[in-house]
């Protein structure tokens, strides 16, 4: 593992990293910039991301992708309504000598691609909470730790809700950003098609490894924030939080529920990463408008009003940026 010789200088490297991968997810993901953006900001974050998106936008790839040009094991779960928590995590079983012996899940992998998570009875899905929370798994009364790094990657399909079953907010709480994946513009689309109807295209090259990623998501935590960009992503979640002293009008009148702290974490860690990315060695106010969007719209409900009127939560999100 390269080792630099001062935290200006692996910022430096993190930044003209974040380029090179960009450009190598670039040779099989085409547009999408915000989306790979988002993604990797998590991974350097240690944060966990849940992708809401149409078919056929290339979640899977997406994510299959950013486990090649990380040099990390990947895993893909398809959720489905018979899936079983012993699915994912593993399962003791009687060995030739009779003697029990743990056989690991999928979960065991760097990334977890979770797939339609929604499709899943709440049981199979609260089997996945304390991987992303505590990087570890319990069976029998054992505990048995997960190789870091470790991202749950979970997607939704946001148009068939028949049979599905919502998650509840105290596990979307546990997601870094909720990343929505909107269709590609007329340019982009022209040259998915040119690019995946013609020759194989080039694989991704390797750009970092586990242990580079680990430390670049200590340089993260260890980046300084000066105390009024700390406060102002602290009052923006007071001011999203209906009923209570800070709360704007707009948020009375149109939010039932608001973030928790987990959000003012989230967005000073997500800011501090959003700033060495982009070549800055602390964040500012822009970075933290920056994530915003992504960093609080799943963790706000909308209340009878906002549904009514079709106001959306990143419209209300904007408004108080």
């Amino acid at each position: 593992m390269t080792t630099y010789k001062s935290d200006v200088e692996a910022a430096d490297a993190l930044a003209a990293a974040y380029e090179k991968l960009k450009a190598e997810i670039g040779k099989k993901i085409i547009g999408q910039q915000e989306t790979v953006e988002q993604l990797l900001l998590s991974v350097f974050c240690q944060g966990h991301s849940l992708l809401i998106g149409v078919p056929g936008l290339a979640k899977t790839l997406l994510i299959q992708t950013l486990a090649q040009v990380l040099d990390l094991s990947f895993s893909r779960i398809q959720f489905t309504p018979d899936l079983m928590p012993s699915d994912i995590l593993g399962a003791e079983t009687l060995d030739k000598e009779r003697n029990f012996r743990f056989i690991k899940g999928p979960i065991f992998a760097n990334i977890i691609l979770a797939d339609e998570i929604n499709r899943t009875p709440p049981k199979t899905q609260s089997a996945l909470l304390e991987a992303m929370q505590e990087y570890s798994v319990t069976i029998a009364g054992k505990k048995y730790p997960l190789e870091k790094p470790f991202f749950v990657l979970a997607t939704q399909n946001p148009i068939e809700q028949e049979g599905t079953y919502p998650l509840p907010e105290a596990q979307l709480d546990r997601f870094f950003f909720n990343i929505h994946l909107d269709y590609p513009d007329f340019e982009s689309e022209t040259a998915i098609a040119k690019a995946t109807t013609a020759e194989a295209t080039p694989d991704p090259e390797h750009v970092l490894d586990g242990p580079q990623i680990i430390a670049f998501q200590q340089l993260v935590r260890k980046t300084p924030v000066t105390d009024n960009v700390v406060e102002y992503a602290v009052g923006l979640v007071h001011k999203l939080r209906p009923g209570t002293p800070a709360a704007s009008a707009m948020a009375n009148e149109y939010l039932e529920w608001g973030a928790g702290p987990r959000a003012s974490q989230t967005l000073i860690l997500a800011a501090k990463c959003h700033a060495l990315l982009h070549g800055k060695y602390s964040p500012d106010m822009e970075d933290v408008q920056a994530i915003a969007i992504p960093a609080l719209r799943h963790r706000l409900v909308r209340n009878f009003k906002a549904e009514a009127e079709g106001l959306t939560l990143e419209k209300i999100i904007r408004e108080h940026l």
